[in-house]
């Protein structure tokens, strides 16, 4: 609809995936998996509302992965399926756009990070698993069967965010991602 989906597409092709492009409710049946881009949070979750996928969304049973505007959509206000509070634009806005290298929970070697105006974490329930943070700050989070990224993952060339995300397919439904 709007936002990163191209790029993200890229990557997961890239990766074996079959990809489609999803706009409304009924293009969601059969699928493993869902990545709610990054782009405008207020925009993606007005055309979300005006294509009638907020409760197809909430209803969707498969792994789901949201990136900087995805984790907004995905959190305690929005959509309510991720258990983490996030502050839009928490690191400044567009100026204030930055790369870092981030640390790894499982202590892999630093994931480089892409941050636009990216959300901010600031609370996260006792289900959240962190893998990865900016100066404390957590940015790769997943819950259950979402997995979501403060930063743009889609725009650098590491795809083990995705990769991540594939494997999350494969554990939740068992096929072959």
């Amino acid at each position: 609809m709007q936002g990163n989906f191209r790029e993200h597409a890229a990557m997961l092709r890239g990766l074996g995936a079959e990809v489609v492009e999803v706009r409304l409710p009924a293009q969601l049946a059969g699928l493993d998996g869902l990545v709610i881009p990054g782009g405008e949070s207020t925009a993606i979750m007005r055309l979300i509302r005006l294509y009638g996928l907020e409760e197809a969304i909430r209803a969707f049973e498969a792994p789901v992965f949201g990136t900087c505007a995805g984790m907004i959509l995905l959190d305690r206000e929005h959509l309510g399926l991720l258990d983490v509070d996030v502050e839009r634009n928490g690191y400044g806005r567009q100026l204030a756009s930055f790369e870092a290298d981030l640390d790894l929970a499982d202590g892999e070697e630093p994931l480089r990070g892409v941050f636009i105006r990216a959300p901010r974490v600031t609370e996260t329930g006792p289900g959240v698993e962190v893998l990865a943070t900016h100066e404390g700050v957590p940015v790769l989070l997943r819950e259950g069967r979402f997995l979501v990224a403060s930063f743009h993952p889609e725009l650098t060339a590491d795809t083990r965010v995705h990769e991540r995300f594939l494997e999350l397919i494969r554990e939740e439904s068992g096929v072959r991602a």
